[in-house]
């Protein structure tokens, strides 16, 4: 009797324990969709995330300011590099990269707004576990509000504030734990030529997000 005791309290321990931020695994494969508040973006697409060498590969296709476009990117932040790929053409473009590489995490100065699950939690398998955070981005520019799974840590939803769009929303689906083609995360071959453009203006995250054709 006692064992039983001292083993449900653990269980009722274990269940009671407040969420912790918490970073998502390094290496992650999807798909995601974008929009902002002011209806000026509107994207679906794939992405490669590697943490590791802090890399991460976009192929989109949405609507900017009411004009359809289609974008391969890949964002190699050690080497502060932005490459705009087009395979049919085989061309490549490669520019300096102004963002910082920021890892999908929770910042330990987070603020935890509560737990749901999404679904239902009448029977094992129907819902999903998940926590909604709030706090500062981390160049202090804004706000964000971001939604991740309990177990795992696996990213759902990011909003965050901008000044030239008001909020953008990011949701995540379709995440696999890994990196399904490493290939992708290297510049294509016809981008050995690539000379970067020194002189151009460097992107931010969200303006190569909206390349416009």
């Amino acid at each position: 009797m006692k064992l039983e005791v001292v083993l449900a309290c653990l269980v009722v321990s274990c269940l009671a324990e407040k969420p912790r931020p918490c970073t998502s695994p390094p290496l992650l494969t999807g798909e995601l969709s974008m929009y902002s508040q002011d209806e000026r973006i509107g994207i679906l697409g794939k992405y490669l995330y590697d943490a590791l060498g802090q890399r991460v590969r976009l192929f989109e296709m949405g609507i900017y300011e009411n004009r359809s476009f289609t974008a391969d990117v890949l964002l190699h932040f050690r080497e502060a590099a932005l490459y705009v790929i087009d395979d049919n053409k085989r061309t490549c473009s490669k520019s300096p990269l102004k963002a910082d590489f920021q890892p999908l995490r929770i910042p330990q100065n987070a603020t935890l707004l509560g737990q749901a699950v999404v679904g239902s939690s009448s029977a094992p398998g129907q819902g999903l576990l998940v926590n909604t955070w709030v706090g500062d981005l981390p160049d202090k520019s804004g706000q964000f509000m971001s939604v991740i799974t309990e177990f795992g840590c696996i990213p759902v939803t990011t909003n965050y504030k901008t000044k030239e769009f008001g909020w953008v929303g990011t949701n995540y689906f379709n995440n696999v734990i890994g990196i399904t083609n490493p290939d992708l995360l290297e510049p294509p071959t016809f981008c050995a030529d690539a000379v970067m453009d020194v002189e151009a203006e460097p992107r931010d995250y969200l303006g190569l997000l909206v390349k416009k054709n």
